[in-house]
């Protein structure tokens, strides 16, 4: 590693513009430092930075280590008991590459042949795929005996094994009790199984086990089949809509809204059914997501509580689906976060909480990781609307060690969406510094996905950076920031006229900028009431910090005054 000083204002102002907005272009991982701020007149002088370069190990993910780093205490002490029962004794090359690895904070390759010295690199691959399903084996006989799609896959097993004794009607009668208990379910893909293999034998064998099978068989597959087909149709709708938003965000303009409209009317299927779970759980996912990506947050809440709802109409799903009610949970209270619903948010997140003890979730790792995303989340979401960002800072420690411990099974989007929270937070208390930390994460990530908020998360560093005075720096980002959101089409009005106030706020003196911001605050507000304007607000509450600046107070202040004087109008 070596530092570079880099002491002129206009190379240190490039560097960083060039670390933020084009992260994969420099070599070697280039970080900024900076040594201390130092005030000159009313402004901060971008001195002090050093040019860091630093060369990273290249360590790719590691399936295998990931997969030892999820199991729990007991799940490794069942495997090694699992190890002990089922080989013959020796010297297990495999059993050492899981002690290593299981000892391992990062997976590295060289460290694990140097402490193994009697396994040679060209072994290494076929140990560790291996004991990747030596691992997956012993997980399978300790699994939930009560998971519905276990027991209908054991069910289908013990089927094949009659089947392939000669004892065909012995296989029927499994099967039949396999039909009834995916009816029960729901489980339309095991029971187009069923009905397959039990064509089979019916057309391989005269079994006689009852009269007009054949009309009966038919019937009942194409009356699956056509079950599964509009439930594939409506999958197809939802996840297509949820990718759109995941790569988009809310709709832009008119254009998004069309192409969504259109999309959306052409694939629907009409011939739903109204007793059908997956139907009716994927017709209601697809008008969530298309609500939301229009910020009809009317909408979006109404079909989020039938999402819930269904649960309760069909309890036994719980078990099956518990991860499709979790994800139905985190809409229907980010619906009230949307809608500044803050009682009935209030009620959910004490409504999820308790769930989080439940069985379902303490007793399976992707539930319980999914439940800790989504509460902290709304419990962010609700000290937004509060206007208690001091509280909400409280939580940070915490959702940072989260981060670090389940970062290997989060999503990437999940990630970014909690550095944009966490930074709005340290935004909203003052400590624009922090806010940057966290913004920067966003800005210097590769991946593809949520422009919309790598667009706010850039106008947000930028707002932040107006308020420490940096303003070497800040000329430059107006320019780059406003170049990149032009670039993914993410440029509305209300937009411009911040763009327009930045460029103009240089060339004002400080004793004229109160009339400045309360000019721009003036022309925001008409544009509040505008669908295709309110995307800016969703993002970012410019409102509130043209008002903090005008009063000469935090954003968190602004916002918690607007909460209690909520609150006394309703009590009123």
């Amino acid at each position: 590693m070596c530092c570079l000083p880099v002491t002129n204002k206009l190379t240190a102002c490039l560097f960083e513009s060039i670390l933020f907005y084009f992260p994969g272009e420099v070599k070697f991982g280039c970080i900024l430092r900076r040594a201390g701020p130092i005030k000159t007149g009313k402004s901060l002088a971008c001195k002090g930075f050093y040019l860091i370069k630093t060369t990273m190990a290249n360590r790719s993910a590691d399936t295998l280590f990931q997969l030892i780093k999820s199991l729990e205490k007991s799940e490794k002490r069942n495997f090694k008991l699992f190890v002990k029962r089922n080989s013959a004794g020796g010297d297990l090359k495999f059993l050492k590459v899981f002690d290593a690895l299981d000892g391992m904070k990062e997976y590295d390759e060289a460290i694990l042949l140097k402490k193994n010295k009697d396994i040679k690199k060209q072994q290494l691959s076929n140990i560790k795929a291996h004991l990747y399903k030596q691992i997956l084996t012993s997980l399978r006989l300790i699994s939930d005996e009560n998971n519905i799609d276990i027991q209908l896959h054991e069910q289908m097993a013990h089927a094949r094994i009659l089947f392939n004794k000669g004892l065909y009607l012995q296989s029927l009668r499994v099967l039949d009790k396999m039909k009834e208990a995916a009816r029960g379910h729901h489980q339309l893909t095991y029971l187009q199984q069923v009905l397959f293999f039990e064509k089979k034998i019916e057309a391989l064998f005269i079994t006689r086990s009852m009269q007009n099978r054949a009309d009966q068989l038919t019937n009942e597959s194409e009356e699956v089949n056509e079950r599964l087909t509009v439930v594939n149709k409506l999958s197809n709708l939802s996840l297509q809509l949820y990718s759109w938003y995941i790569q988009h965000g809310h709709a832009r303009n008119q254009k998004d809204i069309d192409e969504v409209n259109e999309y959306f009317e052409k694939h629907l299927p009409k011939d739903i059914t109204k007793d059908s779970f997956y139907e009716n759980l994927y017709l209601f996912q697809c008008f969530t997501w298309y609500a939301f990506i229009r910020q009809d947050f009317l909408q979006y809440y109404r079909y989020t509580q039938k999402w819930v709802d269904l649960f309760d109409r069909y309890p036994m799903m719980l078990a099956a689906e518990t991860a499709m009610y979790i994800k139905g949970m985190h809409n229907l209270m980010g619906a009230h976060f949307d809608l500044m619903n803050h009682e009935k948010l209030k009620e959910s997140i004490k409504k999820f909480e308790a769930f989080t003890k439940h069985p379902l979730v303490t007793d399976n790792e992707n539930n319980r990781i999914l439940t800790y995303v989504y509460l902290y989340t709304a419990k962010i979401n609700l000290c937004f609307l509060q206007g208690n960002f001091t509280k909400g800072l409280k939580l940070v420690p915490f959702l940072e060690e989260m981060l670090k411990e389940y970062g290997p099974f989060l999503d990437k989007h999940r990630v970014l969406v909690f550095y944009y929270k966490i930074a709005c937070l340290y935004f909203g208390s003052g400590e624009n510094e922090k806010a940057i930390d966290y913004l920067n994460r966003i800005i210097n990530s590769k991946a593809d996905l949520r422009t919309d908020l790598q667009c706010y998360a850039r106008l947000l560093h930028l707002i932040a950076h107006y308020e420490l005075g940096n303003f070497d720096l800040l000329e430059y980002l107006i320019k780059s920031v406003y170049r990149y959101m032009a670039r993914m089409e993410n440029l509305s009005k209300v937009e411009e006229e911040v763009f327009a106030f930045l460029r103009r706020s240089f060339r004002v003196g400080a004793h004229a900028l109160k009339p400045e911001f309360e000019k721009l605050l003036e022309t925001l507000k008409k544009y509040e009431r505008n669908p295709l304007e309110t995307r800016a607000f969703s993002y970012l509450d410019i409102i509130s910090w043209l008002e903090s600046k005008i009063h000469n107070v935090n954003v968190e202040d602004v916002i918690r005054e607007k909460y209690l004087l909520g609150k006394k109008v309703i009590s009123n």
